[in-house]
């Protein structure tokens, strides 16, 4: 194990492929979470602190079609909220099952905590009035026109070009009411798994926290959890090794180390597409520029590179 006076606090935030298989029964994703838990597992063993974090998008939208599918008078659809509270609480469990269970393995002293997470938004953000946060599955043109007529009300967009998914409200992230929480367990040796989903979206109404409908971005969330919880890296792993400028063009090239101001001249070129590697950028330019440390993104075969300077590294 590294020494105290090297040891990081770093906040891991894990995209949907680290859940998703190829269907989306329970065992066939338990089974995606066992992989992924296994490479972090080889990280905190490393001796690092670490809080994960982890999307959603697929689950919550999922849980979301089954619940209006079996709704009826006496048993009502659960509000989006309360969804996402759902979600967040049944993949925290497959990823706090799955960290035990490689701890115990490698008999490592330490226990994982999957935390339900509120996460503090503005009930004025414009995002409530502009739907753009995709979740559940993917449809083609056809499949979506099918689903309007099921669902007249949901709102459907292009996704990264992969297809059509529902999109919904996805307000910006103030706070993360649990940071306290997290910041104690990570102190007393234990492995925090919260703000799943970008945490669940409240407003704070007369002194009283209120959920709302809306999804929050997780790189978002996962850069203020890390801001609020003092960490030393903001780690965000996706499918790929880097973010690139061009990307899927002849002259795609991968970004190495890249300065803030550099990357975000990047992004005002148009060189990352929203909904996919646009929201890790911003995300991470939020929080390297308000805690002057460095975020880093890559895949997760990269995850015990990270010391190899792997990836996408911000900083000031």
């Amino acid at each position: 194990m590294k020494e105290a006076t090297k040891m990081k606090k770093i906040v891991v935030a894990l995209g949907g492929n680290a859940i998703q298989a190829n269907d989306n029964s329970a065992t066939a994703q338990q089974k995606a979470v066992r992989k992924t838990m296994k490479v972090i597992a080889q990280m905190i063993e490393n001796g690092d602190q670490v809080a994960i974090t982890h999307g959603n998008g697929p689950q919550v939208g999922n849980l979301l079609l089954q619940q209006h599918k079996g709704a009826s008078d006496a048993n009502p659809a659960m509000p989006l909220d309360t969804i996402s509270a759902m979600t967040q609480g049944s993949i925290g469990y497959w990823m706090q099952k799955a960290l035990d269970d490689q701890f115990k393995h490698d008999n490592y002293p330490s226990q994982a905590v999957a935390l339900v997470t509120q996460t503090i938004v503005d009930i004025n953000d414009p995002a409530f009035n502009n739907p753009t946060k995709p979740i559940g599955p993917f449809y083609n043109f056809n499949e979506m026109q099918k689903q309007r007529i099921y669902h007249p009300d949901y709102i459907y967009k292009q996704d990264a070009g992969r297809g059509y998914r529902q999109v919904v409200a996805s307000p910006k992230p103030l706070e993360i009411v649990n940071a306290p929480i997290i910041k104690n367990l990570l102190n007393n040796n234990f492995v925090p798994i919260a703000a799943g989903g970008g945490g669940i979206p409240v407003v704070v109404d007369h002194g009283h926290l209120d959920g709302v409908a809306g999804v929050i971005d997780k790189d978002f969330s996962a850069a203020k959890m890390a801001e609020d919880i003092n960490a030393d890296e903001l780690v965000i792993l996706t499918t790929v090794d880097n973010a690139y400028l061009n990307y899927n063009e002849a002259n795609q090239t991968a970004i190495g180390k890249v300065k803030v101001d550099q990357l975000k001249q990047y992004l005002k070129d148009g060189h990352f597409a929203a909904g996919s590697m646009k929201p890790k950028i911003e995300a991470a330019i939020e929080f390297v520029e308000k805690t002057g440390n460095r975020a880093i993104i890559t895949s997760l075969r990269n995850a015990n590179k990270l010391n190899d300077e792997v990836g996408t590294i911000v900083y000031n």
